[in-house]
């Protein structure tokens, strides 16, 4: 019965992120919790209600991934064909004209999220088996864009602006560990790393593996078989 408890958590974290107020240079925030809910609430009842246990956590959405689909790490084409999720995505109120949400009608990929989801593939086949081990979140659910149309991660957020939504990320990570249980939490890249660190503390094993992003170039470098080895050093049987 997790996936219930899982949408729960999720609904409260909505509302507590619609709640925070950001200024200059965020323009734009989008809660893909709240106008892809159809498509997060597929996911999680998809796959959440498995006993899966590593938990892997990303950052927060991408322009081209969760923020069209409502899914973490959200290709579109693996979010359909992989996942087989496709709901209707409705539209934030205020959209920066260069990012519009177009749901899975969008005709751009997320290079991370296709790294990510085919490995999966590559690697177990059906998303069923990949998520016998795992289960994939993001720590923050807003995306936030600067006027130019920028992406503007958490990290870079200023700390007046960054406590009350670490505070709320921090709980409902909380709450998801208590949900499902996991044994090892792996933060993908080091800002989820850190977060999974402060919010869970030594209540569970934590590492890290590289973010798929292609802004890094050691992921343009072979992510996958990077990533194989630090989650077989992390002690995860592939």
């Amino acid at each position: 019965m997790s996936a219930p408890q899982l949408v729960t958590v999720y609904r409260s974290l909505s509302r507590r992120m619609d709640k925070l107020q950001f200024g200059a240079p965020t323009a734009y925030v989008y809660n893909p919790l709240a106008y892809a809910r159809a498509a997060h609430d597929a996911y999680l009842d998809a796959y959440g209600g498995g006993s899966a246990r590593v938990l892997l956590v990303g950052m927060n959405p991408g322009p081209f991934g969760m923020m069209q689909t409502g899914v973490p790490f959200g290709d579109i084409g693996m979010v359909r064909d992989f996942l087989g999720i496709q709901a209707k995505v409705s539209r934030p109120a205020r959209e920066h004209p260069q990012r519009p949400v177009l749901g899975f009608d969008s005709k751009r990929g997320e290079v991370s999220g296709a790294r990510l989801w085919g490995w999966a593939k590559a690697r177990y086949g059906t998303a069923a088996k990949f998520f016998e081990r795992f289960f994939v979140i993001n720590y923050c659910p807003l995306a936030f864009l600067e006027e130019g149309g920028k992406n503007r991660t958490p990290d870079k957020l200023p700390s007046a602006e960054q406590a009350p939504l670490l505070a709320a990320c921090d709980t409902a990570l909380r709450e998801i560990a208590r949900v499902l249980s996991p044994r090892l939490v792996v933060g993908v890249g080091a800002f989820a790393e850190a977060s999974a660190r402060r919010a869970l503390g030594d209540s569970v094993a934590i590492g890290t593996i590289l973010h798929p992003s292609p802004a890094n170039p050691k992921a343009n470098a072979g992510w996958a078989n990077v990533a194989e080895q630090q989650l077989t050093a992390l002690g995860v049987k592939l």
